[in-house]
C-alpha cells in the first residue's frame, strides 16, 4: 500500500501545470519620451505662497501752534475791567460766548489811555504815544502791511464813520478807536485806505457778497462800544450786549456753513480796564487792567478757560503765527507768550 501512494503522488507531481513555477522578470524601462511628457492636464500647479501684509509707517505729523485761519476777527469794546463784564446779568450774549467758547482768564492791556493800546496791539509798540492824540500819526510798519505781503486781505469797519479813509472825530465816531488810519503807509496812500477802512455799514454788503476780508476789525461808535457807560445810562453794558449779540450771530451765520474749508476766529476784548493789573513783562502795577478777552471758533475749545498770562501783544503774536508772519515789535518778546491752550 506505501509502494502503491508514492506511485500516485509521484505521476501527479509530474503533470502540474508549468505555470505554478514564477520566474521574477523585472519590468520593462519606460521609455524616455514617457519620462519626460506630460498632459496639460497632468501638470502640476504651483505651490502656495505665505502672503505677508506690510502696513506702513505713518509719517509722524506736528500740529501746529495755532491754526491757519481763514478769517480772523477783533472786535473792541471800551474801559471795562473783567470782573465787570464776566457773570454781569446786563450781558447775557457776552456771557454766553463765555460759557460756550474760550475765555483768557488772564489778558492784559498794555497801558492808558484807549489809543496806545490800539496802536500797540497792530504793530507792537506804542512809540511813546501816551494820550488820544489826534495828529500823532507814526511811520511805522503795521498788522496790514504784513497781511497784504502775504496775499491776504483786510478792512476795518467801524461804526458812524462818515465816509471811507475819514480823519478826525464825528459825532459817535472817533479817530482814536481807530489805530489804521494813524499809520503813514496807510493813510497816506489814498486808494489803500479807501478801501480798507470803511464804515461798518459795508459790512452787510460784504457779508452778501460772499466776500470777507481774511482779516476784519471791528469798532463799534462810543455808545456801543460801552465807552460812554458810566456818562449816559441809554449807553450802559446791555446796550454794548445787544450790539455785539447781533452782529456775532450774523458772523457765526455766515462763517459756520463754510467752516471746514475756511476755518475762523472771532476775539472780542477790550482795549482797556478801570485798573492797573499788570504781568508779563509790562510796567509793574501800571498796565493797562485785565480785561475779558473771548476766542470764538470751530477751532476753539468749547466751555474753556485759560488761565495763562497774556498781554495785547500777545494777540498780535498769535495772528501773525497763524499766517506765518514775522512778529513786529514787543510781539517777539518772550514775555508776550503765544496763544496755545485753546486750540483742538
Amino acid at each position: 500500500m506505501g509502494v502503491l501512494l508514492l506511485a500516485v503522488l509521484f505521476l501527479y507531481g509530474c503533470n502540474l501545470p508549468q505555470t505554478s513555477v514564477q520566474t521574477l522578470v523585472p519590468p520593462p524601462s519606460p521609455s524616455p519620451m514617457a519620462a519626460t511628457t506630460l498632459s496639460p492636464a497632468a501638470t502640476l500647479a504651483p505651490l502656495p505662497t505665505e502672503t505677508i501684509a506690510i502696513t506702513a509707517i505713518p509719517t509722524p505729523t506736528t500740529r501746529p501752534l495755532v491754526p491757519n485761519f481763514a478769517h480772523i476777527i477783533v472786535f473792541f469794546f471800551e474801559n471795562h475791567e473783567f470782573d465787570v463784564v464776566v457773570n454781569n446779568r446786563l450781558m447775557p450774549n457776552y456771557n454766553r460766548y463765555i460759557r460756550e467758547n474760550t475765555l483768557l482768564t488772564q489778558f492784559y492791556a498794555v497801558t492808558h489811555p484807549s489809543l496806545p493800546n490800539y496802536i500797540a496791539t497792530f504793530s507792537g509798540d506804542t512809540y511813546n504815544i501816551t494820550t488820544d492824540c489826534g495828529k500823532c500819526f507814526v511811520n511805522a510798519p503795521s498788522l496790514p502791511d504784513q497781511i497784504e505781503a502775504s496775499g491776504r486781505t483786510w478792512k476795518a469797519y467801524l461804526e458812524d464813520m462818515p465816509k471811507p479813509c475819514y480823519v478826525g472825530s464825528i459825532g459817535n465816531y472817533v479817530q482814536k478807536h481807530n489805530p489804521f488810519i494813524y499809520f503813514d503807509p496807510i493813510r497816506l496812500n489814498p486808494s489803500r485806505c479807501e478801501n480798507s477802512i470803511i464804515p461798518l455799514t459795508q459790512l452787510d454788503s460784504d457779508l452778501a457778497a460772499g466776500k470777507l476780508p481774511n482779516f476784519i476789525y471791528i469798532m463799534p461808535n462810543e455808545c456801543n462800544s460801552a465807552h460812554d457807560a458810566y456818562q449816559d445810562p441809554s449807553c450802559d453794558v446791555n446796550v454794548t450786549d445787544t450790539w455785539v449779540g447781533g452782529w456775532v450771530d450774523k458772523l457765526l451765520a455766515y462763517l459756520q456753513p463754510r467752516a471746514d474749508s475756511e476755518p475762523y476766529l472771532i476775539v472780542l476784548t477790550w482795549d482797556e480796564g478801570q485798573g492797573s493789573h499788570s504781568c508779563c513783562g509790562l510796567p509793574k502795577n501800571n498796565a493797562g487792567g485785565r480785561v475779558a478777552t473771548v476766542l470764538i471758533s470751530n477751532l476753539a475749545k468749547n466751555g474753556f478757560q485759560d488761565d495763562t498770562p497774556y498781554t495785547a501783544y500777545s494777540l498780535l503774536k498769535t495772528i501773525e503765527t497763524a499766517w506765518g508772519l514775522p512778529y513786529l515789535g514787543h510781539a517777539a518778546d518772550t514775555s508776550n507768550v503765544l496763544i496755545t491752550a485753546p486750540w483742538k
